[in-house]
């Protein structure tokens, strides 16, 4: 709509002027500077302190961060639909905006290092309730829970889930969802063979995607060092060898020991 409004404006004069904005604008732009190459940060700065719950107030809702930052002050930047928080300057956090006042906001990752030594504190967790609505904690985690904790017992098979959930920090959700679907197929209940499992769904996904060369364009080839060395070796002229001789050494030890029995025997 702004758009459609500065089109419609460009006609208009302003007073008695001859000439229209647009115009008059044609005129300006060449004396313009450049707009600056760094965009402009339109978001609101916080420097809030990490309580000892792993969360920071932002105006009047509070947002969770990484465990390992309790008691640090983070940087954090407000915008109109989410904020971002930063440890010196690492990203450590992200989450959509609260609009209502007093929410909290909860990342379970961010407390999977003490849920992992105290798991009994997993299954009534707040950070496990938002996930579930959020959908990152799928039927597929909770039917692969049920079953672990049949075989490991609650404690044993809920610290496995925490485990597989750790996986997610250097896989994609997808492939770990996919782990875990095969794994409970498999009966496989351990989060080793769940990260076996999503390593072998994405290693699918890969050589199954599509071929995206241009046409008319050759395909790279990878040889390795030691190929290109072999194929470049000159021709072995050599004789190949002989073992003659020493079949010649194995018929004199077999004559001088009969001839040591014969001494023997006189």
């Amino acid at each position: 709509m702004v758009e459609q409004w500065d089109r419609q404006d460009d006609a208009r004069r302003i007073g008695s002027r001859s000439r229209t904005i647009a115009e008059d604008f044609a005129l300006e732009r060449p004396l313009l500077m450049p707009l600056p190459e760094e965009p402009f940060e339109t978001g609101r700065l916080f420097t809030p302190r990490v309580d000892r719950y792993g969360q920071i107030p932002v105006r009047t809702n509070r947002y969770s961060v990484p465990i390992r930052l309790i008691g640090k002050r983070v940087r954090v930047i407000l915008h109109a639909s989410h904020l971002v928080v930063y440890d010196q300057n690492v990203e450590v956090a992200r989450h959509e905006r609260l609009i209502a006042k007093g929410a909290v906001r909860l990342e379970l990752d961010h407390y999977l290092e003490v849920l992992v030594r105290k798991p009994g504190a997993f299954p009534g967790s707040t950070a496990l309730e938002q996930a579930r609505s959020a959908g990152k904690f799928t039927p597929v985690h909770d039917a692969w829970w049920t079953q672990a904790m049949k075989i490991h017992g609650e404690r044993d098979g809920t610290r496995a889930l925490i485990e597989v959930l750790l996986l997610g920090r250097h896989m994609t959700h997808e492939h770990v969802v996919a782990g875990l679907a095969a794994a409970l197929r498999a009966g496989a209940m351990t989060a080793d063979a769940v990260a076996l499992e999503a390593r072998k769904a994405a290693q699918a996904e890969t050589e199954t995607a599509p071929d995206v060369r241009v046409p008319g364009q050759t395909s790279a080839t990878v040889t390795s060092l030691h190929e290109w060395r072999l194929a470049h070796l000159p021709p072995d002229t050599r004789p190949l060898p002989s073992v003659s001789h020493y079949d010649q050494l194995l018929r004199r030890r077999r004559t001088s020991g009969s001839d040591h029995r014969e001494g023997e025997a006189r």
